[in-house]
């Protein structure tokens, strides 16, 4: 069985694609069996035959190199650019949570290790209709997985990592460490961030990542303990 990670961001738009991107890289380079997979998402473009292309599992795909199937990554894929519960209201087709276990379970089975992605925040809705209501914290149980939090390194940072690394241990999900997206090395403000962020947590930064980085600043055997093995 495969070894897994859950990562969640502060936010939308923090940049938790591109550090997944990143992670899944430095494993295959590392010559680990790698897959990336992500329950649910939503934004999505057609391609000329009208099908919808999860963006996010190609954009892991393409800067990763792994050789993981597309079809592998996503199960649930959504054009409307919204939550995936208010996209699968508008669109039919919602979340179930039995299909994605079972889509984990298949690929926890066939790699070394697999990273699966959230979507949004920490309070994400995943479903949210008369017969089900599933939000993020529950899906991460359901999938039995520790985080890794990916936050922006600017302004409002510190609240959003405390708030967030709060509700975690409130919710008994462990918080395995942080990563500071788009870092700029020179920037006090992001130094003190990271600081203070690491106190008011007790979770270390263990990595930060500057704007263009095609490269994650971790060593291998570093992310790989992050990880923990596959219950599912």
């Amino acid at each position: 069985m495969a070894k897994t990670l859950f990562v969640i961001g502060t936010g939308t738009d923090v940049g938790k694609t591109y550090v997944t991107g990143l992670i899944v890289k430095k494993l295959r380079e590392h010559g680990r069996k790698a897959a990336y997979f992500k329950a649910a998402m939503s934004g999505n473009e057609r391609d000329a035959q009208g099908n919808l292309i999860p963006g996010d599992a190609l954009h892991v795909k393409t800067i990763s190199g792994i050789e993981q199937p597309l079809t592998t990554m996503c199960p649930y894929v959504y054009e409307h650019a919204v939550s995936p519960h208010l996209a699968a209201q508008i669109e039919g087709n919602p979340v179930e949570l039995s299909r994605v276990t079972q889509d984990l379970h298949s690929l926890c089975t066939a790699y070394d290790f697999v990273t699966m992605e959230g979507a949004g925040g920490i309070l994400c809705p995943i479903r949210f209709d008369q017969t089900q209501h599933l939000l993020l914290p529950e899906l991460i149980h359901a999938c039995k997985m520790d985080c890794l939090l990916v936050a922006d390194a600017g302004l409002g940072t510190i609240n959003a990592v405390g708030l967030t690394a709060a509700y975690l241990k409130e919710q008994g999900i462990a918080l395995r460490g942080i990563v500071f997206n788009r870092f700029e090395p020179g920037n006090l403000m992001h130094k003190d961030n990271k600081t203070m962020c690491e106190l008011l947590t007790g979770v270390p930064v263990v990595a930060c990542v500057r704007q263009g980085d095609t490269d994650l600043d971790l060593d291998a055997e570093t992310l790989e303990a992050l990880y923990k093995e596959a219950d599912v």
